[in-house]
């Protein structure tokens, strides 16, 4: 947590898992709005993806903004390649209508976030600012302010190892010009704070992978001794096993990962961090293996 004497943002922590003492901020850290600052120092503390999205929550809310879409895509040429979608409300009525091509197609992700890095702002009250949109798209806009999103401000998202696109909005219910007057207030914040959440969340969630998928110590030993594009039987003597056992852990994976071919299962491996960085030898393997590359 920051200092005790901070208590302006004291709902931001207090359902962090980490309650250690914040350290110390220099006074040069201190040229940034103070709710930006305060965001980031507990930023820094986060040890889980769930961590960070609270803290998204959290700051969208004393904006007065309730509504946040977080949603990642692996490939940004293709949208279909869904990593996830969070959401802080029930969004699954606008998830059915975004399968009707006529709708899915002008989604801010879709029509705007998978190729432009500019913030936007969105809703109903911007519709004039907009492409022209059709008449079902724009039924959904007016169903979504009915339920408080007049207005909402989006944020693109880049990642290029391995490649990502996303998007973050924030959004509520205001009139245009109230809205065009926050996002002068804070928009610097909102848009910063998405940013380096987007970040600090894809390094968690990438951690996370063997225990979300439930793959064991030994199954991501055997994930990344594939990654480095090793045959069974120099697996099998890597790790001191049979090469049926391989073969047997290798299924096993399959199974967990959803994947269907050795290859997939090495891209597997390299998209989720397990193999070092071609472009830093020093690195060491995810899993604890020394392995001698070349």
């Amino acid at each position: 947590m920051t200092s005790d004497h901070n208590s302006r943002h004291s709902g931001f922590t207090r359902d962090l898992e980490n309650s250690a003492v914040a350290r110390e901020v220099l006074v040069s850290e201190s040229h940034t709005p103070d709710r930006l600052r305060d965001f980031l120092l507990d930023l820094e503390r986060t040890k889980h993806s769930t961590d960070v999205w609270k803290l998204l929550v959290a700051l969208s809310k004393r904006l007065k903004l309730p509504f946040v879409d977080f949603i990642v895509a692996t490939n940004f040429q293709n949208w279909r390649k869904t990593l996830f979608i969070r959401t802080s409300y029930d969004s699954k009525w606008l998830n059915e209508a975004n399968k009707n091509p006529e709708i899915g197609q002008w989604s801010y992700f879709r029509s705007h976030a998978i190729e432009r890095l500019t913030p936007i702002a969105i809703g109903i009250e911007y519709v004039d600012e907009y492409h022209k949109l059709p008449k079902e798209r724009l039924a959904v806009l007016h169903k979504i302010a009915k339920l408080g999103m007049r207005t909402g401000f989006s944020i693109p998202l880049r990642s290029f190892a391995p490649p990502q696109t996303g998007l973050i909005s924030f959004g509520g219910d205001f009139s245009k010009k109230e809205f065009n007057a926050l996002i002068k207030e804070h928009g610097w914040t909102l848009n910063s704070a998405a940013t380096m959440a987007y970040n600090r969340y894809m390094t968690h969630f990438l951690a996370e992978f063997p225990e979300r998928m439930g793959i064991s110590e030994k199954q991501c030993e055997l994930l990344e001794l594939i990654g480095l594009g090793m045959q069974d039987k120099s697996i099998a003597n890597e790790l001191s096993i049979s090469i049926s056992a391989v073969r047997q852990r290798m299924r096993t994976l399959l199974e967990k990962t959803g994947v269907s071919t050795r290859s997939e299962l090495a891209a597997l491996a390299m998209s989720v961090g397990f193999l070092p960085d071609p472009l830093n030898r020093e690195q060491g393997p995810r899993c604890g293996i020394d392995i001698k590359i070349g």
